[in-house]
């Protein structure tokens, strides 16, 4: 305000220098060219600036000029001649006079304001005049820059994103739900608007404007977007809005079901669209949809633009006079661990699973959650649930909703996520690889995510994304597809951690580690395999006289914990197994930054199948469980038989339920054990997001 009232006109409206030096960083500058003995037409953007060199377009022979204007019109003139002179008056011209031109307010009407510059000989006598007719607007092209789920005006960060609870940039969904059940695709593959539903997932950007009714003649609004953004961005109209919708309700704007109401406006075949102006105080509103999620070719920015068009000669295109932008991110894909309170459970049903499913009905209704069967119909035998899909969800200040992402495996499963799973806030993605790149590991139960940590002051307060793949030094090994590593690693917010898993059969990360929640320490304690762990259990039993328990009772496996223990080729084999598993658990402290207080070691012992040299679970694998909060449902490791009951389970329960741990054994040795799986290959859980907004990590 002060500034304001050092620039007003001096008496009988003529303007006088401005007493406290400006900058160019102070507002946006134009260069402009003044014509002499012409009148000229122009529109300036209240905020904006033209800058005049008064010696560039003065007639030959000028040494003086004056400036005279109508109140609504700001001018300064650099350098300036002695304080306190009226510009009215002859100043000297030199070769660094430059005029700079504002305006403060939106006109009325346009070419309402007036403005001459007046040049003058070295006898002060006339030489020409040059006359400017200005018409002022304010054009602001605004997003929800501050994140609080308003649009807010101009703020003054929106052309840009920076990250943490200070930080600013707007956020955009990648509109991957269907709003159909019926012929359902992904809403990214429509390139219209069937139903207002689907507005809600997109990310509104409104313009404003305000000025007279009408723009002078031949001046244009233009959005438009870079053909590199274009692959990742749409943007729709609402043509409803505007000056006569100001006051219209979100209710009011659910009935308007017609597609025509939100045409589409940009896409990768329109770069740019003219836009009209509404006049008056006005507001217009869009809705911009994500199409792709963040990746190795993209960092998951776009850049939306608004230019004012000013008219050239005739037959000559018009050219951008004012450009305002605002910025976008797309949401990462984010993953669920363990310790999130769960939603609702899946699994198969199939010809052989019955007392695999008695198991988890009874655990998933007792612990009162949702369950979700898959039947033969659909999964065609395939009952590998965790393999086929990862449960994520994306996150905006104004909408929220899970995602499933697809994992290139496609067994018999592959027809679920988008058949079942995708629908109105249920969103659906994946990645495709060559079918020769496709193996084992490309399978989901080798995607996990640790919950939160802080690793050498650094905070993950979404976890860590882990993954399987080969040693680092084995030439030939099995990995994770690169299109999936690469998607994992864009996503950012989950930074990955690479495991090896190779020295499985199967290669599953999920076969020696897992997540549970506790109540103290970090909130959660990293459950690992160890033939070590097993090892200790059986030879105390051998100690205590149960030598001759036996394993398998029932399944006409049976072998004792004598035999076992007299086994020096399985002991090696679990020698080698310890060692693999100690280098995941070094990586695992590092990388998590865990303490061996942190971690429990689960008695589970591996064989190593000689036509593969890679391991397989011996006995039903404990560690691979699934966990609904603090039940866990362990498969049933048929273990040696003490005073009626099994040591495994008793071992588990010693370990587990003193942090509060609820332990279920479920019978899975017939239906997934020996197809080399477990509970959790054979169930995946929908949880509830973190509370914690994404866009608030520190990077």
């Amino acid at each position: 305000m002060e500034q304001q009232q050092k620039q007003r006109p001096g008496p009988a409206g003529l303007p006088r220098r401005n007493k406290v030096p400006r900058t160019e960083a102070n507002m946006d500058q134009r260069t402009y060219r003044l014509y002499v003995n012409m009148t000229q037409s122009l529109v300036c953007v209240v905020g904006t600036e033209l800058r005049v060199s008064l010696n560039k377009c003065s007639p030959i022979g000028s040494k003086f000029f004056s400036v005279k204007c109508t109140p609504t019109v700001q001018c300064r003139v650099v350098p300036a001649a002695v304080a306190g002179d009226s510009l009215f008056s002859p100043q000297t011209l030199t070769r660094n006079s430059v005029l700079f031109i504002s305006m403060g307010a939106a006109s009325k009407l346009p070419n309402e304001s007036k403005l001459s510059v007046k040049f003058y000989g070295s006898k002060k006598e006339a030489l020409g005049n040059a006359v400017l007719h200005l018409t002022a607007v304010e054009i602001s092209l605004d997003v929800d820059a501050d994140r609080d789920g308003i649009v807010e005006k101009n703020n003054s960060n929106k052309a840009s994103w920076k990250w943490g609870p200070n930080g600013h940039g707007a956020v955009l969904l990648v509109n991957c739900d269907s709003e159909s059940y019926y012929k359902k695709r992904v809403d990214t593959e429509k390139e219209e608007i069937s139903k207002v539903s689907d507005l809600k997932d997109m990310s509104r950007m409104i313009l404003r404007t305000s000025g007279p009714t009408q723009l002078p003649e031949g001046y244009k609004l233009s959005l438009h977007i870079t053909q590199t953004d274009a692959e990742s961005v749409r943007v729709f109209r609402n043509k409803n809005s505007g000056k006569q919708q100001a006051n219209s309700t979100l209710k009011n704007m659910l009935l308007k079901l017609f597609m025509q109401d939100y045409p589409l406006v940009l896409n990768k075949e329109q770069l740019a669209a003219e836009v009209p102006y509404l006049g008056g105080n006005s507001e217009l509103e869009f809705f911009v949809e994500g199409l792709r999620f963040p990746d190795k070719d993209f960092e998951g920015l776009v850049t939306i633009s608004l230019s004012l068009l000013e008219p050239s000669a005739q037959d000559f295109p018009e050219t951008p006079i004012f450009t305002d932008k605002v910025v976008f991110r797309v949401a990462p894909w984010i993953m669920t661990p363990n310790t999130l309170k769960p939603v609702e459970v899946f699994v198969c049903s199939t010809s052989d699973n019955y007392e695999f499913l008695k198991g988890i009905r009874k655990m998933v209704q007792s612990s009162g959650y949702k369950l979700k069967i898959c039947h033969e119909y659909m999964n065609r035998g395939d009952r590998w649930m965790q393999d086929e899909i990862e449960f994520g969800y994306i996150d905006s200040p104004h909408q929220r909703f899970p995602v499933v992402l697809d994992s290139p495996r496609d067994g018999d499963l592959q027809e679920f996520p988008y058949e079942v799973l995708l629908g109105p806030d249920f969103g659906y993605v994946t990645r495709y690889a060559q079918a020769e790149e496709v193996s084992s590991l490309d399978s989901f139960g080798n995607l996990e995510v640790s919950p939160p940590v802080t690793v050498n002051g650094k905070k993950y307060p979404l976890g860590r994304i882990i993954i399987g793949v080969a040693f680092p030094t084995t030439a030939h090994g099995r990995n994770m597809t690169k299109v999936v590593q690469d998607f994992l690693w864009a996503q950012k917010v989950q930074e990955p951690i690479a495991l090896y898993s190779d020295w499985l059969v199967v290669g599953h990360v999920d076969e020696f580690m897992t997540f549970v929640p506790a109540p103290d320490r970090k909130g959660f304690r990293l459950l690992l395999a160890s033939p070590d762990a097993a090892y200790t259990v059986f030879t105390n039993l051998q100690n205590n006289g149960h030598g001759k328990a036996k394993l398998f009772q029932g399944k006409g496996e049976e072998i004792s914990v004598n035999e076992i223990l007299s086994n020096e080729e399985f002991r090696a084999e679990n020698i080698y197994v310890q060692s693999c598993i100690d280098w995941n658990r070094d990586v695992l402290k590092k990388e998590l930054g865990l303490d061996e207080d942190d971690i429990i070691d689960l008695p589970i012992l591996f064989k190593v199948m000689a036509e593969e040299n890679r391991a397989v679970a011996y006995y039903p694998d404990m560690v691979n469980m699934i966990v609904l909060g603090t039940n866990l449902g362990i498969p049933k490791p048929f273990g040696p038989q003490v005073n009626g009951s099994c040591a495994l389970e008793t071992e588990m329960r010693s370990l587990l339920e003193p942090l509060g741990l609820n332990c279920t054994f479920i019978d899975d040795f017939a239906s997934y054990h020996k197809l080399l799986g477990e509970v959790h290959c054979g169930s995946n859980v929908l949880r509830e997001p973190f509370a914690f907004k994404w866009w608030n990590l520190e990077m």
